[in-house]
């Protein structure tokens, strides 16, 4: 993995933006495509289903390409909330930490703000410019619940295949972590939006100046991200202790030549 932070950090800026602009980019590109036909409520959830299976290939597949493509110069985060559950596991440098973050939510905006200037007002306004928002009947604790749990999955996910010395990082990471984008959005979609990344809320809310429940998606994410990392890490990746040793009579094993004993 490249060690230059300007390195890191573009790479970081690059995964973010791509994130944004194709994430949010087609929930903008798919409400151009469909409004015109949509006259009636049978026609908005034939719309629903159809917009729901393009959005979350769109972000899932975002996130594989990104992380196949630069994981292994930055690890490919391109989520606050990950780096956050990093430094919380002291797998990164709290220094480093920082320029992730500014890059992510650097990428983030530029890429809401090319967003903003390709689209019409109408469709901009119809969609926040892709922001997350609440779905009817949902509460902002609720919201809250299904972001930390949708998050949980995405953060379990990457310690698994990324961080674990036994995961897949070089062969399958990046499609195990996009997928787990793709189905977090088929459930949570409709509900939240499933950002599960506080700069993919951060960049099209900033922009389209819409803060409607925003701490949702920023508090759900953080908590779900650190709960997930903390638990992976004291659950698998902690080194184990040495079985106990001792003399016969105490009915453990001799200790061999290169093993300590347990005190």
């Amino acid at each position: 993995m490249d060690h230059d932070p300007l390195r890191r950090g573009i790479a970081e800026f690059v995964g973010t933006f791509t994130l944004i602009f194709i994430g949010a980019g087609s929930i903008l590109t798919l409400t151009t495509l469909f409004l015109p036909a949509i006259s009636g409520p049978q026609a908005q959830g034939v719309y629903g289903g159809l917009t729901l299976v393009a959005v979350a290939f769109a972000h899932g597949l975002a996130i594989a390409v990104m992380v196949s493509a630069v994981g292994h110069i930055s690890g490919g985060h391109f989520n606050p909330a990950i780096t956050l559950g990093f430094v919380v596991t002291r797998r990164i440098a709290p220094g480093l930490a920082v320029v992730y973050w500014s890059m992510q939510f650097a990428g983030a905006t530029a890429a809401a703000a090319l967003l903003r200037w390709f689209f019409d007002a109408r469709t901009r306004q119809l969609t926040n410019l892709g922001a997350p928002g609440l779905g009817g009947g949902i509460d902002h604790w609720q919201g809250l619940v299904i972001e930390l749990i949708l998050t949980f999955f995405l953060v379990w996910v990457v310690f698994a295949t990324a961080v674990d010395p036994g995961g897949t990082f070089k062969s399958i990471a990046g499609l195990g972590i996009g997928l787990t984008i793709t189905l977090d959005i088929f459930m949570g979609g409709p509900l939240t939006g499933a950002a599960m990344n506080p700069a993919r809320a951060f960049g099209p809310e900033l922009i389209a100046r819409h803060w409607t429940d925003a701490w949702v998606w920023y508090v759900g994410p953080v908590v779900g991200a650190v709960l997930a990392a903390l638990a992976y890490d004291w659950l698998y990746l902690r080194p184990p202790r040495p079985l106990p040793v001792g003399p016969p009579e105490t009915g453990v094993i001799e200790p061999r030549p290169g093993e300590t004993a347990v005190n």
